[in-house]
């Protein structure tokens, strides 16, 4: 992918190893008030800008707990007569919210009570996602988040996140300084323009939109709309208010670009890779992701990734960065030049090749049909079908398909989630090529060894770590990704494998380099448990 990034740049420009001390910034896991470090039973000072207390304390999200505030912390917060006089359990109080949104029928009124819920109670909200994490993740996640971007304007109470548009160019870093909270060491930043595959949604995602306006015409005639309703910024306009933006954050923030249009993404990645510690999920997210699920398929139908030939349907940023990362890993293995690599993947189709893998990366739902399916069957005895498109109403194809056109023979896997399928007696559990599996480990491996770039390498090493932790039981099953009930445990080895691939590189500058790099970052772990406040 570096390679690809340093056409863009030009054949002088430097590669992500090439670092001007000048425009590195240090990094490790920050911890301003000690909570993250304090112990479940150790005290802690609920601060906002002094001490919170009594009223504001329970309309604070970070500390408030509701009807689990102890008898103690009532008297010496000022809370008595605030609430009622029943004490209950954090479990209790997650038992009764997980019956109350399991009654809702529409995944938006499920999307609508999580961001309800997170407004008013945080640890309450990530204890339940994390508790229940296989539940909650197709309503917080693809595929209801996609229908909840596109009618945010209509379901809008009040900001969780930064806006900064147009308006704001020459204040930008003004902007930055009316965020709350100082210690920062990962933003997630979209333009908007390219969303799942639903588009531009202009404004309406989160959580620090660039506003640059939207060319879709639904939303600059929507009453709701909250954002511009100008059409977009290009050329010198938009380069320039993304120069003073990366000049704001570049002090004090490691950034992750994620959802930026084809025609911007490469470019701003190759831009910014160099002096900036910058991620596209679509991108490199989205590869590392699906070059894990071919890794873990070999270890279910033995043979190599050179062996394969790899057909796209799509070429846009996310097919064209899964096709340089497969060819990454196949040089890697065979020590061949990444161009010969590239000849077994095809971005195009051709009657001239027999596939063994298809990846569909279109945004165009249908677009594998039994045809297809059928005639990759008839070619592999064990085809691997990826419908990586999100969310579910655009997945190339349902599992349901996959596995009676491919007659139960499908290695198959999806960008959101689908029911596993019976067929012929046997149930197949297709399993979901998620970017969520990547990107919490990868930056939490960036953030605890202080990485001041990002290299593909390290892209490879998120991608082996997760293909490791696919086991025997989920082949069986004819998965070739991990049960997302195991995340954390997940997140935990990716982090300390792209860790560990940063300090090999000498890209980390948190020093001494930590003897367990797994049990490190299991540590450095949000606890969603309810802290004893003074």
């Amino acid at each position: 992918m570096e390679s690809t990034l340093k056409g863009i740049r030009g054949s002088d420009a430097p590669c992500v190893l090439d670092m001007d001390d000048a425009a590195t910034v240090g990094g490790g896991v920050e911890d301003t008030y000690g909570e993250d470090r304090a112990t479940e039973e150790q005290l802690v000072t609920p601060w906002t800008v002094s001490v919170a207390s009594g009223y504001n304390l329970m309309r604070d999200p970070r500390y408030n707990k509701g009807l689990a505030f102890t008898e103690r912390e009532r008297e010496t917060h000022y809370l008595r007569g605030l609430l009622p006089p029943a004490i209950i359990s954090q479990e209790l109080q997650e038992r009764k919210l997980m019956n109350n949104i399991r009654k809702y029928q529409v995944p938006l009124q499920r999307y609508t009570a999580m961001m309800d819920l997170q407004e008013r109670n945080e640890r309450l909200f990530y204890k339940l996602l994390i508790d229940n994490v296989e539940e909650l993740l197709p309503v917080v996640y693809t595929p209801t988040v996609g229908e909840a971007c596109q009618k945010y304007g209509s379901i809008f109470t009040r900001p969780q996140g930064l806006y900064i548009s147009l308006k704001e160019k020459g204040k930008i870093l003004e902007v930055l300084k009316n965020w709350p909270e100082r210690s920062i060491q990962v933003i997630v930043v979209t333009d908007g323009e390219r969303i799942l595959g639903l588009g531009d949604l202009g404004c309406q995602c989160l959580p620090i939109t660039l506003d640059v306006g939207t060319n879709n015409e639904e939303l600059l005639n929507d009453e709701f709309y909250i954002g511009l309703r100008q059409r977009r910024a290009t050329g010198q306009e938009y380069s320039d208010f993304l120069q003073e933006f990366m000049s704001a954050v570049k002090q004090n923030y490691g950034e992750k670009f994620e959802d930026f249009a084809n025609h911007n993404a490469f470019e701003l990645l190759a831009k910014y890779g160099t002096t900036h510690l910058v991620f596209n999920d679509d991108i490199q997210g989205t590869a590392s992701v699906v070059l894990a699920g071919l890794i873990a398929a070999q270890k279910l139908l033995g043979g190599t990734l050179s062996e394969h030939t790899y057909l796209f349907l799509g070429a846009g940023e996310a097919g064209t960065g899964i096709a340089e990362l497969i060819a990454l890993e196949i040089s890697r293995q065979t020590k061949a030049p990444i161009e010969e690599c590239r000849k077994k993947i095809w971005l195009v189709d051709s009657k001239a090749i027999k596939p063994t893998v298809l990846i569909g990366t279109s945004g165009k739902g249908q677009t594998f049909t039994q045809d297809v399916i059928e005639a990759m069957s008839s070619i592999n005895e064990r085809p691997i079908i990826l419908a990586l498109s999100n969310p579910t109403s655009q997945s190339e194809c349902t599992a349901e398909q996959a596995y009676t056109w491919s007659k139960g023979r499908a290695v198959f896997a999806t960008g959101s989630p689908f029911d596993p399928v019976e067929y012929n007696g046997k149930i197949h559990v297709p399993g979901q090529a998620n970017n969520a599996y990547i990107f919490p480990g990868f930056g939490l491996g960036v953030v605890m060894s202080g990485a001041i770039r990002v290299h593909d390498d390290m892209l490879l090493a998120a991608s082996e770590a997760l293909a490791q932790q696919v086991s025997e039981e989920n082949f069986e099953k004819g998965l070739i990704y991990p049960p997302f009930s195991n995340i954390r445990k997940i997140s935990a080895h990716i982090a300390a494998n792209v860790a560990a691939k940063a300090y090999e590189l000498g890209l980390a500058s948190r020093r001494p380099q930590p003897k367990d790099l797994v049990k490190y970052a299991e540590s450095c772990m949000y606890s969603p448990i309810y802290r004893n406040y003074r």
